[in-house]
């Protein structure tokens, strides 16, 4: 069952773009990798090219960590070793099977995996605090964003200012959406004039849902990380 949640093809590129907040381009690069002056750079998220323009559900979350670490002088690419190497341990979607890597007893194995590929500190998920294995940053804010359904994930919620929207690649086609409900729907019939009172009574959701769908695409709408 997790294998073929995983699995679930949902997305395009463009989608990876826009729900996790990336410049455009951005999230083909690290799933089919790119050439820059006949140079060939491998992805950082897939083992090798597809040459498919469909994104599964688990390369989705696997690209919400890696966002997480993006940053002006942070070059994500050089994650490609450590995630390597927890594929052997975790088979073909090791950032999305997080919940094993990511509790406290599975921190040594990822510690032990950045030491090995001498992983830049920028990009570690777990770092040593007076002696214990604690997430980083970026990893505990991914880590707070899935519900996880055994090891793997089952739902991901997009951003902190709109905690009721989530994807969940079961409903709404894996697209963000409140109570099933999705966003785009909510935005788009805003735009046209309907307000949240007469959405909320539409859909059988609460205004405060409303507003979250609606902060949501405002915020997928000009939100990117550079």
């Amino acid at each position: 069952m997790t294998a073929s949640l995983l699995d679930r093809a949902l997305y395009s590129y463009a989608d990876v773009d826009r729900l996790v907040a990336l410049q455009p381009g951005t999230g083909r690069r690290w799933l089919e990798g790119y050439t820059r002056r006949e140079t060939f750079y491998e992805p950082v998220l897939r083992e090798e090219p597809t040459g498919s323009d469909e994104v599964t559900w688990g390369e989705m979350v696997e690209a919400r960590l890696l966002a997480e670490f993006r940053a002006p002088d942070v070059a994500v690419a050089r994650m490609r070793p450590a995630i390597e190497k927890l594929r052997e341990t975790f088979g073909r979607y090791p950032l999305a099977h997080a919940r094993p890597f990511l509790d406290v007893e599975g921190r040594e194995l990822v510690q032990l995996v950045q030491d090995d590929v001498g992983l830049d500190r920028p990009l570690r998920m777990v770092v040593v605090r007076d002696g214990q294995f604690v997430l980083t940053e970026a990893a505990e804010r991914f880590h707070r964003s899935i519900d996880y359904e055994g090891a793997v994930a089952g739902r991901l919620r997009l951003h902190r200012y709109a905690p009721e929207v989530v994807m969940d690649p079961r409903h709404a086609f894996g697209q963000p959406a409140v109570r099933n409900v999705r966003t785009e729907v909510l935005a788009e019939a805003y735009r046209a004039g309907s307000n949240r009172e007469e959405l909320a009574d539409l859909y059988s959701l609460s205004p405060d849902q409303v507003d979250s769908a609606l902060r949501f695409e405002m915020i997928a709408s000009t939100d990117r990380v550079a």
